[in-house]
């Protein structure tokens, strides 16, 4: 924008992301968005697996195999990470909505026992399912 002058005023910049500097908060806001993101990935796969299973059991034993392979397990441990970290980020906000623990300090050991609740869930699921296989 000129002024009368003919010099020209620089704008302020907005803040953006490489201003500030990650905290475990916003880290784990930015998951949360993105793991609700790759539900809809994931769903697909259970959706596809429950649709093999009512089409009957040569298209259910190949799907089956798919999703048993390496590979498969490696994408279901990926899902139930991601359905577990959103649903742990879910509690964490609900009880944001109550007005408990919007304190810094107490919102930052909240991001991190999100973080650790998730990663310890997922393993005992995980466990828990080839104890009963």
């Amino acid at each position: 924008m000129a002024s009368a002058t003919g010099t020209k005023r620089e704008r302020p910049l907005s803040p953006h992301l490489t201003i500030y500097r990650p905290y475990p908060t916003m880290v784990m806001s930015i998951v949360h968005r993105i793991t609700g993101g790759a539900l809809y990935v994931g769903t697909f796969f259970v959706a596809w697996w429950l649709v093999a299973a009512a089409s009957g059991e040569a298209y259910f034993n190949w799907v089956n195999g798919i999703l048993g392979s390496v590979l498969g397990l490696i994408v279901l441990f990926g899902y139930t990470w991601v359905l577990v970290h959103h649903m742990a980020g879910g509690i964490r906000h609900l009880v944001w909505d109550t007005g408990k623990g919007l304190e810094k300090e107490t919102a930052t050991t909240f991001a991190w026992v999100t973080l650790a609740a998730s990663a310890s869930l997922t393993v005992i699921i995980w466990i828990a399912v080839f104890i009963v296989r």
